[in-house]
């Protein structure tokens, strides 16, 4: 759940960093100016719809640290020596994505702690249980594990 405080702060933030009043920020955006005066009041809270068109406007908007304010702000992007670019021409067969492949190589387990109670946990213990795909005109899908 979004803290609507700590999101008004933040979306200030956004605001100044760009140099932008609420009415220039909600034309840039394209939102009801009135929407962002009772979204500023603490009157309403932040819709998805809303908080896309922020991440599709301004780039340099994180996502998680526009709702929870974990992360960046502008975004550091990760080199890509850190983290490489999926392949939009994979041409290998689409398998399901819950569905464990079994290629006779090692697994590779990696220890990674859980934000919960950080005791460690093995990735190869870890199951997709669910994967959520939000699309830019606010609709969504849901995969479920079978």
């Amino acid at each position: 759940m979004v803290n609507t405080e700590e999101f008004i702060k933040r979306l200030e933030i956004i605001l100044e960093y760009y140099n932008l009043n609420a009415s220039a920020f909600a034309d840039k955006i394209g939102v009801q100016r009135s929407s962002l005066s009772h979204l500023l009041s603490g009157r309403n809270k932040p819709s998805l719809d809303f908080i896309l068109k922020i991440l599709e406007e301004f780039p340099e908007v994180d996502l998680y640290w526009m709702l929870n304010g974990k992360g960046s702000f502008p975004k550091i992007e990760q080199s890509d020596e850190d983290s490489p670019a999926p392949s939009v021409n994979n041409t290998k067969p689409s398998t399901d994505l819950f569905t464990e492949q079994k290629t006779g190589a090692t697994q590779e387990v990696k220890e990674i702690r859980s934000e919960e109670n950080m005791t460690p946990i093995l990735t190869s213990e870890l199951i997709v249980e669910k994967i959520v795909v939000f699309y830019t005109n606010g609709t969504f899908k849901s995969y479920l594990s079978k």
